[in-house]
């Protein structure tokens, strides 16, 4: 049995400056299309850009020629605190792949392969469910939409780990925060994925007045590598709800057999989003076929 994993978190981070951003619009290919359109089930590849590299993800057809992975997604940029605010913050490694998105990012979109930027705590108290107002929670989704049309993105992950709510004076979860945040992310951000991580106090707070988060994000996925888990998002209907996600990396140490085990209930269970995390450099099509058969009828070849 595969080692049940959660991400490491990131360290050190840079501040995000907001002067100025390009759209970076790219026309729709066919697997976009079918992605978003068919009740394709969604594979989704988070890449620790600090370790791998993110055209890891590009990597990987079926035997029609379109990708094997839907969405890759950019782990991770940073929710940190300046003593008075939340403000979006960016690593070296992170930087690095935003600064150089024409070789980095883009090849992947020209494939059909959404590109969504990560978003964690930084052990400094600002987190997604303790804004104080409605103004706060705009404020930083403000600055996180500035980000995704600067740097030609297709959206946006929200991870609620790592955050060490109450750090540096910061307020304690509360019961409006997470919906105003995902609320103001919708408004800025209309035709762009919202995606959530479905852990910490984020995940317990997902109703407010009647407004319900799964209404207003594209996906939500299980946390625990290795698992197959139900979480509920109140609003979020299965085919949108990944229950499956496994660890590709040497932490994970998944087979085959578990990855097929795991795909094939999300076929037959009818859930939209099959989960993995640190697909690694080299071939892997072993453990991707694993997925890719039981989801898409077809194996992954690399290269």
């Amino acid at each position: 049995m595969a080692t049940i994993t959660r991400r490491r978190m990131l360290a050190g981070a840079g501040g995000l400056a907001l002067a100025g951003f390009g759209t970076g619009a790219l026309a729709e290919t066919a697997q976009a299309a079918r992605f978003k359109d068919s009740g394709r089930t969604t594979s989704i590849a988070y890449i620790e850009v600090n370790e791998n590299s993110l055209l890891n993800v590009g990597e990987y057809t079926l035997d029609d020629g379109t990708a094997a992975f839907d969405i890759a997604v950019i782990f991770a940029a940073n929710i940190n605190y300046d003593g008075e605010n939340a403000y979006l913050s960016f690593n070296e490694s992170v930087q690095h792949v935003l600064d150089n998105a024409d070789t980095m990012v883009r090849p992947l979109q020209e494939m059909g392969i959404k590109v969504t930027l990560s978003i964690l705590g930084n052990h400094q108290g600002a987190g997604f469910a303790n804004f104080p107002d409605r103004h706060a929670a705009d404020r930083f989704a403000q600055q996180v939409a500035v980000a995704v049309r600067r740097y030609g993105l297709d959206g946006v992950d929200l991870d609620d780990e790592w955050v060490e709510y109450g750090e540096n004076g910061t307020g304690q979860p509360n019961a409006h925060s997470f919906v105003h945040l995902v609320q103001a992310l919708r408004a800025r951000m209309p035709a762009s994925l919202i995606t959530f991580y479905v852990i910490g106090p984020a995940a317990e707070n997902t109703v407010h007045h009647g407004h319900r988060v799964g209404d207003m994000l594209d996906y939500a996925w299980n946390p625990y590598y290795g698992t197959f888990q139900d979480f509920e998002v109140p609003g979020l209907p299965r085919s949108r709800y990944g229950a499956a996600a496994v660890d590709l990396g040497p932490e994970g140490e998944p087979t085959p057999e578990l990855v097929r085990d795991l795909a094939t209930r999300t076929a037959e269970g009818g859930y939209g989003a099959f989960v993995t995390y640190e697909l690694q450099d080299g071939d892997q099509s072993e453990l991707v076929s694993a997925f890719t058969e039981p989801l898409y009828g077809s194996p992954a070849h690399v290269g």
